[in-house]
């Protein structure tokens, strides 16, 4: 990461989005069964930009909240993680976005999101509206494809951002597919196709990848991806493959996930993505950086809600460092981050 942008940066990382207060259920069953619900933050962007912050990272959100109650908490609980928020605007006329959802895993087709955020304060963002001193005076800019699905202006803002540029930051994408987000008429894959492609670091479900562009197996992604310097290819249950470009062709990298006793399937994306990104900007292996975003996304899946706080770095070194075979046997459950040199590892049987 070097550059003009680099030498001036004023943040390790930026992390541009919309976040919206969420509503969690009480309770599992039906959102028409549930009686209360707890309230929380929610947003790719701002927890990729919380959990780099609770990791020791000078990290800064951009979005745009309304001028309303829910804004103060999101800008509040946000800033409360150590994250920059000085250059979130407010807006007057628009309120800030929520969202309810139920207990289940967001892969079964029992889980029910229901999303308020249409004319949202963020859908507002554009070019125009949004302060680029900001967004190029960094390290990484972090970005993610629900952000081009908001609204028209939106995706102007990605495809601006995303433009070859000198002193541009390396730009970081997470594909982030929501087919539900996109509007009729509008062709989100290709849009997120395109927007990768000008990225320099790409973040992509398997699974995602087949359903948004009929490719399938990690080869085929890179075929058609062949341009950003970095691309990690999550594979749910059988790990990551990372392809970055040295010399001539392609390193490729297979790492395997954890094993871990789940408590809620939420928010693990975003903090693999975190983790990924903090072992970058410390420019550890890729075998550690992919290693790295496991342990940060373990921390999630091991409590309820879509942020905690991460693992020590230094015990987080340690586990990234294990041998294959040591690795291989991690059992990761709920409290495994409190441990210390007494207790290296949490494992669960």
């Amino acid at each position: 990461m070097s550059g003009s942008a680099a030498r001036t940066a004023t943040a390790d990382v930026v992390c541009l989005g919309e976040s919206m207060v969420t509503f969690l259920p009480s309770q599992p069953g039906r959102l028409a069964d549930v009686p209360s619900f707890g309230r929380g933050i929610g947003g790719a962007e701002s927890n990729v930009a919380c959990a780099l912050a609770a990791a020791g990272h000078r990290a800064k959100w951009v979005g745009r909240v309304g001028a309303d109650g829910f804004g103060d908490h999101l800008v509040d609980a946000i800033a409360g993680y150590g994250v920059d928020t000085s250059a979130v605007r407010r807006d007057p006329d628009r309120p800030t976005g929520v969202y309810f959802r139920t207990a289940t895993d967001r892969a079964t087709d029992a889980h029910e999101v229901a999303y308020y955020r249409a004319g949202s304060a963020a859908s507002a963002m554009s070019p125009h509206n949004v302060p680029y001193d900001d967004l190029l005076t960094t390290r990484v800019l972090h970005l993610s494809g629900i952000t081009a699905a908001l609204s028209a202006d939106c995706l102007a803002l990605l495809h601006d951002l995303t433009a070859p540029r000198d002193g541009r930051p390396l730009i970081s994408f997470d594909v982030n597919h929501r087919p539900g987000l996109w509007r009729e008429g509008e062709t989100g894959p290709e849009v997120l196709l395109a927007l990768a492609r000008r990225s320099d670091l790409v973040f992509v479900g398997e699974d995602e990848a087949e359903e948004a562009w009929g490719v399938h197996g990690t080869e085929a992604i890179r075929a058609a991806l062949p341009e950003p310097d970095v691309l990690v290819v999550k594979r749910g249950a059988d790990g990551v493959t990372v392809f970055s470009r040295s010399g001539g062709g392609d390193t490729v990298t297979t790492v395997p996930s954890l094993r871990v006793a789940v408590v809620a399937a939420v928010g693990a994306g975003d903090a693999f993505a975190a983790g990924f990104l903090s072992a970058t900007l410390r420019d550890l292996p890729v075998r550690d950086r992919a290693r790295h975003g496991h342990l940060m996304a373990a921390a999630v899946l091991t409590v309820p809600g879509d942020l905690t706080g991460p693992p020590p770095r230094a015990y987080a070194d340690r586990l990234a460092a294990l041998d294959d075979e040591a690795w291989g046997t991690l059992r990761l459950g709920p409290g495994w981050t409190v441990a210390d040199g007494a207790n290296e590892e949490v494992r669960v049987t």
